[in-house]
């Protein structure tokens, strides 16, 4: 029924867009906009365009336009009613239903628009099922993220590695939830470019073995979703030489997966002599030579934040630090990709036998620093 869902404030951009079935180019919002220019006031905008080819439908709810192209003649009222229900869960999930929210919450929002709506068709709509699937922020999170700052910089660099063994010569198509996220591409030359210009698709003959399909890039930062959140407080004190550290890690964003093989390095000022810690979870090392702090954490267990604190002692007769140190973050999550990519189908044509289909997801840190 709905083929796409565009999200568009009151200035008229574009800031979120999800396809079910395959990718409707923006330009058709362009009937939109020129309605929308015509129109005196946004409340004006008549709620049903005809297009050569498509259905437009929208709805306003706080300053924002929940605009859906439909293919096919349907009851209008029954799409209006279900972008409703979309600003509704919004609003019940996060509290508000603004731009500035959905972006800070979109991979969430995307994995609500995956559950409300199956190829299409209307599945899951109401708020109590939604949350037994996916569990809203908690107001603890939110005053979490208050306190811990905000994003200075934040991209995401991801592959699809393929492990490849079939007989013949299989013709493959893979196609995603939301290519729409992807900002930059490359591809294996096995992959035809064209289809994936025209339809945001993978189609290609594999090579047998382990090679890499695609390498993909997300650059926009309101899309970046953070996995964790650290709270920590390094200084430095005027007189004495010494120093105090006190660093929390807790999860921000993982989808209900669990944190792995966390880590948190600090290169130490040349000042520091030694550190007298306790760690409640995992082990911490500190090396004189390098003046490296390794805290090893492990599995990130949300019960129970695990916590580094205690004394920093620094060389008698030496200056103040003038900086203090940044934080570097290792961490992996099996079964999700941060970035939001999901597989949507992967289909075989050419042989008649059965392949054996599976995806795995894995989320690894980068370059993931912590400033103080």
């Amino acid at each position: 029924m709905i083929h796409s869902l565009f999200l568009i404030n009151h200035a008229g951009d574009i800031f979120l867009e999800k396809h079910w079935k395959s990718v409707i180019s923006r330009s058709v919002c362009d009937y939109f906009f020129e309605a929308k220019e015509k129109a005196v006031e946004p409340e004006n905008v008549p709620p049903v365009l005809q297009t050569p080819h498509h259905y437009l439908i929208s709805i306003y709810r706080d300053k924002l336009f929940f605009l859906s192209v439909v293919q096919t003649e349907v009851p209008p009222l029954f799409v209006i009613e279900f972008l409703h229900r979309v600003a509704d869960t919004i609003q019940d999930y996060f509290g508000d239903c603004s731009e500035s929210l959905i972006n800070d919450n979109v991979v969430t929002v995307y994995e609500l628009l995956e559950e409300m709506l199956d190829n299409g068709f209307p599945l899951a709509t109401e708020s109590n099922v939604l949350k037994e699937m996916i569990r809203p922020p908690t107001i603890l999170r939110s005053v979490v993220n208050t306190l811990t700052g905000t994003t200075v910089f934040a991209e995401i660099q991801g592959v699809i590695e393929a492990s490849v063994r079939l007989t013949g010569m299989p013709d493959l198509s893979m196609t995603f939830m939301n290519p729409s996220l992807l900002d930059d591409v490359s591809f294996h030359p096995c992959v035809r470019f064209k289809r994936w210009e025209s339809e945001r698709a993978l189609s290609f003959i594999p090579p047998d073995g382990n090679f890499t399909l695609m390498n993909y890039h997300v650059s926009s930062q309101n899309l970046v979703t953070i996995p964790v959140y650290v709270k920590q407080n390094i200084c430095f004190f005027e007189t004495g030489p010494c120093g105090r550290l006190d660093i929390t890690i807790g999860p921000k964003q993982t989808m209900g997966k669990t944190v792995e093989a966390l880590m948190v390095t600090i290169h130490m000022p040349k000042a520091v002599l030694s550190a007298n810690l306790t760690a409640t979870q995992g082990n911490y090392t500190y090396d004189l030579a390098t003046k490296v702090l390794v805290w090893d954490i492990g599995k990130l267990n949300p019960q129970k934040l695990p916590n580094l604190r205690g004394s920093l002692s620094l060389q008698s007769g030496a200056p103040k630090p003038e900086d203090n140190p940044s934080l570097n973050i290792d961490l992996k999550i099996q079964q999700v990709a941060i970035s939001g990519l999901k597989v949507s189908r992967l289909e075989m044509n050419g042989e008649k036998y059965k392949p054996f289909k599976g995806v795995k997801y894995l989320t690894k840190a980068g370059n993931f620093q912590v400033r103080t």
